[in-house]
């Protein structure tokens, strides 16, 4: 009888790349300020398809897009493959929900060589690289319903017009639940279970959820993020990690890093971390205060010491158009049925249509600040935001919205108006505002309006008091796909 060989060790049989977490954020870091630096696609191509060709230890490419909800998409791509098509990557745009109809389903990706990252290999796997992309029409034109084409050009323009910059800094939070997929299993579960119930700041070096947000911490500025603190927040379980701001494609783009990483931290530590915008009855819901600024030869052009609350007059008018177009444009910034829960006065919620230093229930704050931070803070913008069209939305009507006259200025501050209560009367106003169509178009505005629409008519139109399962279940991001099309 023949004696069977012994099997070979796996790990002999495979040296693919892993990178020590020191030397991730070197390379990270730099390529985040070449892009600062505006490096030229074509001096990054030439870059990165050389380093791709001569490292032989990197067997796939991670290319990103983004759709019209905000929802990440992956595709990984071997690497001899890219290198010699990436000219030529299509994909089927009729399965990407707000994309192409059946008719017009081959759409294009045209990668964005300056935004490349080196990845953790503990958390994404060894031998990968992750580089996001642009989604182009058949005839290779910008696809309209690609928020982060988009933004990316008006922000190069912006620029190239008299240097200006224009500055972002999301803080993201977030709750960290017992078991994997804990929202897709909500529909056999019907509730979320704790990891830790310590709240605002209470958390033990040791336990769960501090294990979770060091991790998660540890990727993000292994990835170039630039971190600032990270901390448990006001609800149980809940966390928050804060890192720099940063030119507004690049702010984009780590929102969805973000959330895709804490996502994956938490898998591997068999938790689920959720960004709904109020996953649980009772408590603080999650938001995404988004940080804006504008910088021009290195001046802060919101500061001025003498201004009111330090905000430069130019300040002034980019918040106060917000304010302005506050109704047309909540349905961007609050984009699902759950997000409107979380506007809820009872827990410290942004509703309300004004400004202030201090008052955390105002739409905008004017954080205390000098030279270096002067900024306003949209506390309004939920978590399942797309953070391009968010940031697109926000940049172009601070600096191109209508602006209300000084006494319709004065009369509005003088009365409390509120941001839509529900998701119905949001899509009514998005649909109907001149503001909105100038922005956007009419074809993303119908789309966007069509498929949020959709969503709302699967969950019930009064909200009530307890979140109720198809808030979850048909939530953008999270979408058990399998349930959605059984409806």
């Amino acid at each position: 009888m023949a004696t069977k060989e012994p099997s070979a060790d796996r790990s002999l049989l495979r040296d693919f790349l892993e990178i020590p977490y020191e030397r991730l954020e070197e390379m990270n870091t730099e390529v985040k300020t070449a892009r600062l630096a505006r490096i030229t696609e074509d001096k990054a191509r030439e870059q990165r398809v050389k380093y791709l060709t001569d490292e032989k230890r990197i067997k796939a490419v991670t290319v990103c897009f983004t759709d019209l909800e905000g929802r990440l998409h992956m595709l990984d791509y071997d690497k001899k493959y890219l290198i010699r098509s990436a000219d030529n990557l299509t994909f089927d745009g009729s399965s990407v929900r707000g994309f192409s109809q059946q008719h017009e389903s081959d759409l294009r990706l045209a990668i964005d060589w300056p935004a490349f990252y080196w990845l953790p290999s503990d958390v994404f796997g060894p031998g990968k690289v992750l580089v996001f992309a642009e989604v182009r029409s058949q005839d290779g034109a910008p696809y309209h319903a690609d928020l982060r084409a988009r933004l990316k050009a008006y922000t190069a323009a912006l620029h190239a017009k008299d240097g200006t910059t224009a500055q972002f800094a999301h803080e993201i939070e977030g709750f960290l639940f017992k078991g994997r997929d804990a929202e897709r299993r909500y529909d056999e579960t019907g509730h979320f279970d704790f990891i830790s119930t310590g709240g605002y700041y209470h958390s033990l070096p040791g336990d769960p959820l501090r294990r979770f947000i060091d991790s998660a911490a540890e990727v993000q500025r292994a990835m170039g993020f630039g971190n600032e603190k990270d901390h448990p927040e006001v609800a149980p379980s809940q966390f928050e990690m804060n890192f720099a701001h940063t030119e507004a494609v690049i702010a984009a783009d780590q929102v969805q890093l973000y959330k895709l990483l804490c996502r994956q931290v938490a898998q591997n530590m068999d938790m689920s971390a959720s960004f709904l915008p109020k996953p649980v009855t009772g408590i603080n819901g999650n938001g995404m205060h988004t940080n804006i600024s504008l910088l021009r030869d290195k001046q802060n052009l919101f500061w001025d010491q003498a201004g009111e609350s330090g905000l430069s007059a130019s300040g002034w008018t980019f918040l106060e158009r917000i304010l302005n177009c506050a109704p047309d444009i909540c349905l961007v910034l609050n984009a699902s049925v759950n997000a409107y829960r979380r506007l809820d006065p009872h827990f410290e919620a942004p509703n309300q249509i004004k400004a202030s230093a201090s008052d955390r229930g105002s739409m905008v704050r004017i954080p205390l600040g000098n030279e270096r931070s002067a900024r306003i803070e949209v506390r309004s913008v939920a978590p399942d935001a797309n953070p391009y069209m968010s940031v697109y939305t926000l940049l172009r009507v601070g600096l191109e919205g209508p602006q209300p006259d000084a006494a319709e200025v004065a009369s509005k501050r003088a009365r409390t108006r509120f941001l839509p209560d529900n998701i119905n009367d949001a899509i009514r106003l998005f649909k109907s505002s001149k503001v909105v169509t100038d922005l956007l178009g009419e074809g993303v505005q119908s789309r966007f309006a069509e498929v949020k629409q959709a969503s709302a008519e699967r969950c019930p139109r009064a909200l009530g008091n307890l979140i109720k399962a198809a808030e979850v279940q048909f939530h953008h991001e999270i979408t058990n796909q399998y349930l959605w099309n059984k409806f």
